[in-house]
């Protein structure tokens, strides 16, 4: 009996995830056409944006802390003291700052967006909207993925630059490194192309995260019990899709030998 569950809650889940793929399709070919709902894409870019920068940046200053900690003990021992600033900011910036940043908007705001549109469609406000001829994905989708995709970037820079200073608290006042040091090393181990494939893969994890929590959300079947098994299931796939898809974009984007670790010599 339990197989038989487990196999069914598979393939319901495969099926709305097939239904991912056609909503974002449907979400391209609305934006050709320009249907964008300002009002509502202000306020989910607040929602998404400042509403979620404290958590962000709180995860990002404890991240790059213990990072550091990690990396500088095993480096002051080999002599290497002067790579710490480096290796962190390589680490942040190809890895870190997005895909936890992304985890924290999938946990915060991906679940969210299933939540708030899956109690839409089984109160029946769906159904309501197209009565009144107005299409769901103009109205609650685009702004929400709008919001994803720009807010994103900018999260994930902000986190590069608290979690670099909460390395460097760590590094200047337990492992008495030079804060000069410290900066000089992170400038000399990253390119621009860094920088773009953060942004790159901010701006693709945004949209998995909206197109994954709305179309949970109007899938919703069963009331409240299914608002709620949406709302886990949404940030459970919407987590395994970001894992998943940042192996492929880190695989696309740095292929072959680095340059980093000479450059900071």
């Amino acid at each position: 009996m339990s197989e038989i569950t487990s196999t069914s809650s598979l393939g319901k889940w495969s099926q709305r995830l097939l239904t991912a793929i056609f909503l974002g399709g449907q979400v391209i070919i609305h934006l050709l056409r320009g249907k964008i709902h300002r009002r509502n894409t202000v306020e989910q870019l607040a929602v998404v944006g400042p509403d979620s920068l404290f958590i962000a940046l709180l995860t990002a200053v404890f991240v790059g802390a213990v990072f550091t900690i990690q990396v500088a003990r095993e480096f002051i021992n080999f002599g290497a003291g002067n790579l710490v600033g480096g290796v962190l900011a390589v680490a942040l910036t190809r890895e870190l700052s997005p895909v936890l940043t992304a985890v924290v908007i999938a946990g915060r705001v991906g679940s969210a967006f299933a939540a708030e549109i899956g109690t839409m469609r089984v109160t029946e406000q769906i159904d309501a909207l197209l009565m009144l001829k107005t299409d769901p994905i103009d109205y609650l989708v685009i702004p929400r993925l709008l919001a994803c995709f720009l807010m994103m970037p900018i999260l994930t820079l902000l986190s590069l630059v608290t979690g670099m200073l909460g390395g460097l608290i760590i590094a200047t006042n337990i492992y008495n490194l030079s804060d000069t040091q410290f900066l000089d090393s992170a400038r000399n181990f990253l390119d621009t192309w860094d920088i773009v494939s953060a942004m790159i893969k901010a701006c693709c994890f945004g949209v998995l995260i909206a197109i994954i929590g709305c179309n949970w959300g109007l899938t919703t079947t069963g009331g409240a019990k299914g608002v709620g098994q949406s709302t886990t299931t949404a940030v459970v796939t919407a987590l395994l899709v970001i894992f998943a898809s940042n192996f492929f974009l880190s695989w696309l984007m740095f292929q072959g030998t680095g340059s980093a670790l000479t450059q900071g010599f």
